[in-house]
């Protein structure tokens, strides 16, 4: 496995259980990481971290299929 896919899975899990925080406890360690907003509140930084998360999802979704382990 390449460090590409590696880093791209590392974010991809972070952003699944950032998900799992906010769905559990309304705790979004996005916006923590973004400069301590409440649950909900959004900025510049925080998309930019939502985005990204978001591409590394559909590439580890990428390598996933492209190396024939599913998803």
């Amino acid at each position: 496995m390449e460090i590409v896919e590696v880093l791209v899975l590392i974010v991809a899990a972070v952003g699944a259980i950032n998900w799992g925080l906010v769905g559990l406890a309304k705790f979004d360690l996005v916006a923590l990481i973004a400069g301590g907003l409440k649950f909900g509140d959004v900025n510049t930084i925080s998309r930019v971290l939502y985005i990204v998360v978001g591409i590394c999802g559909l590439a580890a979704l990428y390598f996933g299929l492209l190396n024939g382990n599913g998803a």
